[in-house]
This record gives C-alpha cells, structure tokens and sequence, in this order.
C-alpha cells in the first residue's frame, strides 16, 4: 500500500508532529507511539532505498522508535497489542491503521531496507528474524554480546590452586553465596553478582580482589591489574569509597589492604577511553583492548546493550569479568536490559549455560525486616503482600493516600521542616560535615520531573514549607546558604559528576561556596565554577539509584503514568535505610507491582536457550 505524504490535520507548530508523512504513519504519529524523528529517519531510509510501501515504513519508523523507548527490537505479531502512548490525550491504540499481521511480515521480508534471518550477509538497516524486526546495528550488538559472554563460560581455563583456605578466612560463613562467587571468580572468566541493596555485593567484589591478590601472590606472579568501574561517575565514586571503607576489616595481609584501598574508579565511557562527538566508539576496542586482569562493573543495571557490547569487544580474551548489581532496579536510560537477561528468569538464577556463573546474594544487612517484606513483595510482584506490608504498622514505613487523608501530609510536612532546619543551620554556621550529614538523612523521591507528581512540584512544595519556618530563609536566591544541590553534568576538572549531591554553605566570610563529600573529606567549591546544577530537595527515583538516605519519601504516580512500574517502586523503596514514606493511591501501588518492565530483547534466549535463537520474549512494554 503506497499512501501521500500529506496530513492536513497536523499542526505545524507542533515539534513533535511530522506535517509531511505517509498517512497511516500520520496517524500513529498524531496518537503520539511515534514522534516526528521516527517518522522522518522511516521515510527517509525508504526514499534512498526505494520502499515507498505505507506499511514498510510503519514498521520501520517502529523499529526506530524502539531503542529510544528501551526495546532492543519489536516484534511485529504483537506490538500493537503492547505498545505505549506517549500522550494522555492520545487516540486508542488499537483504533490505529494497524496492518494485517501476516501481510505485514511477508511485506517487509520482501522490503529492500530489510535483511532476512540470523545467517543474512547482506548490510541493510534493518533486519527481521521470525516477527521481530531490529535495527541492524542492534541486532549485531545482541549477537555479539551473547557470543562472548557464552564464550567466557565456556571452554577451558586453568585450574585455581587450592582457595579453600583463605574462602574460609575472608568469608568465614559457610553458607555465604559471597563464596560461591569468589570460588566461581577464582576459576572463571565470568562470574554475575547480583542481590538487593544492603546485601553485601560491594563487599564481596573487595573479598574477591583480596582473594585474587593473594593467589597471585602464592603463584609468584605480580598482583592483577584490576579495573573499577560503573556506567556513571556517581556510581564509580560511591565503588571507590565503599571499597576503602571496607578493606580494613578483611582477613588478609596489609599490603594487600594498602592495595584495595588506593584502587581507582571510573566511568565505563573514560575506562574504555571516549573519543570526542562519539558514544560509540572508544579507544580500546578489539584491535587495541584494555590492558586489565580484572575488570569489575558496578552497578550494571544501568548497562546499555551498546555499551556492553563495547565493553566486551575491549576485554582481553584471558581477562576476568565481574558484574555486580541488582536486577530488580530501573535499567538503562538507553535501549536493553542487559543484566536482567544476563541473570536470566525471573531476576534469579535460573537452569541454563551461565547458571554456574550468576549468583545472588540474599541475606539483607541494611534496612530492617519491615522495609525488607515491602522490597520483596514489589520486586516478586506480589500486590496484596506490598499493600499489607504498607498497612503493617511498623514505624519503618508510612503510607499517605492524599485523597483518602489530605491532612495526612502533615506528618510529611513536619519531617521535611526538621531536616531542613537541621541543614540551613549547619550551612549558616560553615559545618560541610554537618550538612552533608544533614542532607543524606531525607530525600524526596519523584517519578516525574515535572507535574503534580514532578521533581519541579515537590521541590518548590519542600521550599514553601521551609520559608514558612525559617527565619530568613531565601528560597528565591540561586546560590542561598542551605541549598541542595545536585550537579547535572559530569566535570572531570573538578572531580565532579552527574548525580553528585552537595549543599550551600557560609563560607569564614559569609559567602556561598558549595560543599560535596568524598569519602571521610569536604571539596568546597565556588558557585562560579558550577555550570549545571539544580537544587534538590526533591529528585528523581532514576537519579537516585544507588544511593540511601536515612528516611525515603516515595512519591506514586497515577496509574495513568506511563513510568509506574514495578522496577520504579522497588528503585524507590530500597534507598531507604530506616523509614519510608510512600505516597499514593493503593489503586497505584497495585498497578505499580502489578506492572513490570519488560523489553523486546532476544538477549535472554541467547544466553539461556542458544538452541532456540529465535524464540525472543520481553513482548510486553509499560
């Protein structure tokens, strides 16, 4: 079906609105599943290809749309049943021109745009395997990913001397799945960490450098050259002073401790080193790898499927890989959700090639047993257990329904006035110490940025209260003494990077200067020199990954919003360390665990079932 490019409907003044589009892809356009990018990239690709084929090009400008909205690939049999509406206005979904789904595969498996199956030499921009249509580029990242995480646990690899000794001395439980991985570390290319927050992963990766200092130290060889880092410079930082908070206590010899201690961190993107105007290309690729022993990637629920890729192609073949985090929290901003398919079904463990390769950790040492019931039953999607663990009655949790008790948000009120008091008073007397202390004891945790459930809201809501309470306080000023604030950019000159909080403090004269902790010491630094900041009393649950604060405010959406899910709540909840507060609708809450995260990936096939290379799952999308 070949349609015009016209659509009289369309506003011009509209960014988002593709005036000049086939049709039907208008249409789709319009109802706000594809924006004018998709669109446009669609047309043109079929314009330089020869496919003017109305219903090619949806499929196309679907596939483009796929990685911005985290999928990896789309499945043609049943994305109009799972895909989602960028606007709240928008047309029904299923209302849409959507084509027949038999016709619709055997018409862009004839496309010239199109590759057809896994063994398809030839370079087009897409490729289509059974139903699922990728990106090219896409495609080629997911095979190789599995390939070489397949090959790394696969294959021989020399046999570890005997470890049982020092197992038992630096992890002295028996029962301690840490040593489970350690062991699996000790003898193997691969080994995945994974558990909830507070259950010791940090812990074990510093164990496992220790362990494998002391093997190579028995074998008469230099201590590996060992490779901290994390997919942000917030996370890397965090990496690096847990570790050195840590090694004093192991059982092991002092210059190993001396050794751990002074190991540096970084961003993935600096380890592998950026090249200028590209994310996607590096310094260290295949032809010119990193010369590490051991590289460890903390937090790698936040890994893209392109950046793991890039990670894997610049991994020596005999190097060790770590990967260290927690399934259940928000993936990547970009598209995959590389750890949840590397850790397999179900966010555990499962019966497949890389079984003995993945291990979770499941002993919680950090919040109490309250906070603990409500984590588990929102990552195990079990709405009744998370609602009677919110109406438990335990004074580690608190649950506010604005609309059944609007004077509920009075207890809040009251604890945001006694955190900022404490804050603006240690900012105005020159306590760095105090006031950062001050200011990881409560956070304000949002879905959105903006909106009545935004950042934006509930910042200038906190603001209000304060001014109302504190004698000369200036919300209104950009840099007044008491402020939080959270740096929006990462700036290596000053060891600063996106997601690092600080706060205003007088200075001896009484003059602004911002604070950030790092580690047991204070960096002060002038308001001039910060060129991205916001301030943040309130912020995002996908900015606070990794983080704690001593009470969490958990603000629910609607369950209109299409970022509820359950991976947000469970993000949210679990920066707690000893109180949460969730604020919403039990309606929303239900949703919320009812509702996880799941993207078109063949990712989780590949590496679990490799028999079946074309049985892909991750069909539905929130």
């Amino acid at each position: 079906m070949t349609t015009r490019l016209t659509d009289p409907r369309a506003d011009p003044l509209d960014p988002q609105i593709a005036t000049r589009a086939p049709a039907n892809l208008a249409a789709f356009n319009r109802a706000g599943v594809l924006i004018a990018a998709d669109v446009h990239v669609a047309v043109r690709l079929g314009a330089l290809l020869g496919e003017a084929d109305g219903d090619v090009l949806l499929a196309a400008a679907l596939a483009v749309r796929g990685p911005r909205v985290g999928h990896v690939c789309i499945d043609l049999a049943v994305v109009r049943k799972v895909v989602a509406v960028d606007r709240e206005t928008a047309p029904g979904v299923q209302e849409l021109p959507w084509p027949d789904t038999g016709a619709w595969v055997a018409r862009v498996a004839s496309s010239p745009m199109v590759a057809i199956g896994e063994a398809a030499v030839t370079a087009r921009p897409f490729r289509l395997v059974g139903s699922r249509l990728y990106l090219d580029r896409y495609w080629r990242d997911e095979r190789r990913v599995a390939a070489q995480l397949l090959e790394r646990v696969g294959g021989a690899w020399a046999a570890a001397a005997d470890i049982e000794p020092a197992l038992a001395r630096l992890f002295p439980e028996v029962s301690d799945a840490a040593r489970t991985a350690a062991r699996c570390a000790a003898s193997s290319r691969l080994v995945v960490i994974t558990g909830g927050p507070g259950t010791g992963k940090t812990t074990a990766v510093a164990k496992i450098a220790a362990l494998l200092c002391e093997q190579a130290r028995s074998a008469g060889r230099p201590w590996p050259l060992i490779a901290l880092g994390a997919p942000t410079g917030k996370a890397a930082d965090r990496l690096k002073e847990s570790i050195r908070e840590q090694v004093s206590e192991f059982a092991t010899t002092g210059d190993i401790r001396t050794h751990l201690g002074g190991l540096e961190t970084s961003t993935l993107h600096r380890l592998l080193g950026s090249r200028p105007r590209t994310r996607t290309r590096f310094v260290h690729d295949r032809e010119h790898p990193l010369p590490h022993d051991v590289v460890v990637v903390d937090e790698a629920s936040m890994l893209s499927l392109s950046l793991m890729a890039r990670l894997l192609d610049a991994l020596r073949a005999d190097a060790r890989l770590v990967l260290v985090g927690d399934p259940g929290q928000l993936a990547s901003v970009e598209a995959g959700t590389v750890l949840g398919d590397v850790v397999g079904a179900s966010g555990s463990p499962s019966v497949g090639p890389m079984s003995g390769h993945v291990v979770l950790l499941r002993r919680v040492h950090r919040f109490g047993e309250a906070i603990a019931r409500l984590a588990d039953a929102i990552r195990d999607g079990r709405p009744d257990d998370a609602v009677a663990a919110l109406r438990g009655g335990d004074a580690a949790i608190a649950w506010i329904d604005p609309a059944r008790d609007p004077d509920a948000l009075g207890v809040l009120r009251d604890d945001a006035i006694a955190w900022g008091m404490r804050l603006v008073q240690a900012a105005r007397r020159g306590d760095a110490v105090a006031a950062l202390a001050a200011l990881s004891r409560f956070r304000v945790l949002c879905a959105h940025r903006r909106g009545r459930y935004g950042v934006s809201d509930w910042t200038a809501v906190i603001e209000r209260w304060l001014a109302e309470r504190i004698p000369g306080f200036r919300a209104g000023a950009p840099w007044y003494v008491g402020r939080p604030v959270m740096v929006t950019a990462n700036d290596y000159a000053l060891g600063l990077f996106n997601g690092d909080t600080g706060v205003v403090v007088a200075d001896d004269d009484g003059r602004p200067e911002v604070a950030f902790a790092r580690g047991a010491s204070v960096i002060r630094v002038g308001p001039a020199r910060l060129a991205d900041t916001q301030t943040v009393h309130a912020m995002t649950i996908h900015k606070s990954q990794g983080s704690q604060y001593a009470t969490a405010v958990v603000v629910v959406p609607d369950r209109s919003s299409p970022l509820l899910t359950r991976e947000l709540l469970y993000t949210g909840v679990t920066r707690a360390e000893t109180r949460v507060i969730v604020i919403g609708s039990e309606d929303a809450i239900r949703a919320a665990v009812a509702r996880p995260i799941a993207r078109a990936s063949g990712l989780r096939e590949r590496l679990w079932d490799p028999g079946q290379p074309d049985r892909l799952t991750g069909s539905v999308e929130q």
